[in-house]
């Protein structure tokens, strides 16, 4: 397969459309993990259909100090890469062929959702970023839109948009494409020197501590609510040799923090922890939140939730989440 380099809309719409168009968009320097969009792209297209890879450094959603000039621009390897995991076309236009006139004095709102974590932290990013998605949604004119699951707020934006003012496309979230020690992929990995690197893993490994703790507190509940929760049925299971089962009956009731509770204070341990090595990793935030609306969950909450962290490591920002179910069995 030969992929093919446009530059303008007209280009990309002078093209022939058989089946469906997936697009993946991107700000360039492609990694493992943006081939594994345009893989499932490719999937969801299929033959007859057209993937479209868009590479564009939007600076609306870059703030002040931010690290627009030194984003990497790697054209001719990320063409590369789109054709080898199956990309038809690169679609790289000009700031002027998507913002003509100048930056548009009509733009997205992210609302009180964008106000938070990120939005916090980067004010005004999530409404550059949405200006830009809607502004390639139109130019593109996909059937569906593949995003990352790593950039967790920004895909609940994205949703919410495409629900909120009626964008005819599907919207479909990749799960986060990791390194081997479990670093997520991220283009700006390659700011990191090792020893910043090694403090990096932090990020995950809190994630990681947070998701396990989780499991381990579902697992004894789940073994728990086989028991009932009676001193007296507890004593007649250990006279039986059930002692297990007895023991987990004790372990959730005393088990302390426990929920919710127990998941953020098993990912701020690594995390403070982190920040007493050198280099040390300086923490943003670590937050377990409800991907509605991305405010902290409740210690009653059931559902599906996000553990999501952001940290600095040098001079570095980098982010991460895994997806936890809280309730699942009843």
């Amino acid at each position: 397969m030969t992929t093919t380099l446009l530059r303008t809309a007209d280009e990309l719409h002078a093209r022939v459309r058989g089946g469906r168009r997936a697009v993946v968009m991107t700000m360039g320097a492609l990694h493992e993990g943006h081939a594994t969009l345009v893989r499932t792209a490719r999937e969801i297209a299929g033959p007859e259909g057209e993937v479209v890879v868009t590479v564009f450094v939007n600076p609306l959603q870059f703030g002040k100090g931010e690290d627009l000039d030194r984003y990497p621009r790697t054209l001719d390897a990320d063409i590369k890469i789109a054709e080898q995991a199956g990309a038809d076309a690169v679609f790289a236009p000009s700031a002027d062929e998507v913002y003509p006139g100048g930056e548009p004095q009509v733009r997205i709102s992210a609302g009180p959702m964008g106000e938070r974590l990120e939005g916090a932290v980067r004010p005004g990013h999530f409404d550059g970023m949405l200006t830009v998605v809607a502004k390639l949604l139109h130019l593109t004119r996909p059937d569906v839109a593949l995003y990352g699951q790593k950039d967790a707020q920004q895909l609940a934006l994205i949703r919410r948009m495409v629900r909120d003012l009626n964008f005819g496309v599907e919207i479909v979230g990749v799960p986060t494409v990791r390194e081997e020690d479990g670093l997520a992929l991220s283009s700006r990995n390659r700011y990191l020197s090792p020893e910043e690197r090694r403090t990096a893993l932090a990020l995950s490994q809190a994630l990681f501590a947070g998701s396990d703790r989780h499991a381990a507190q579902e697992a004894l509940r789940a073994r728990a609510r086989e028991v009932p929760a009676t001193h007296a049925r507890a004593e007649a299971l250990s006279a039986l040799g059930e002692s297990r089962a007895a023991a987990d009956t004790h372990a959730v009731a005393k088990a302390e923090p426990g929920g919710p509770q127990g998941v953020r204070q098993a990912a701020r341990l690594v995390l403070d922890e982190a920040a007493r090595v050198q280099p040390p990793l300086s923490l943003d935030y670590v937050a377990l939140i409800d991907p509605s609306d991305f405010t902290e969950i409740e210690d009653d909450f059931t559902g599906e939730a996000v553990l999501a962290v952001a940290a600095r490591v040098g001079t570095t920002r980098l982010i991460d989440n895994i997806p936890l179910t809280f309730g699942a069995a009843s």
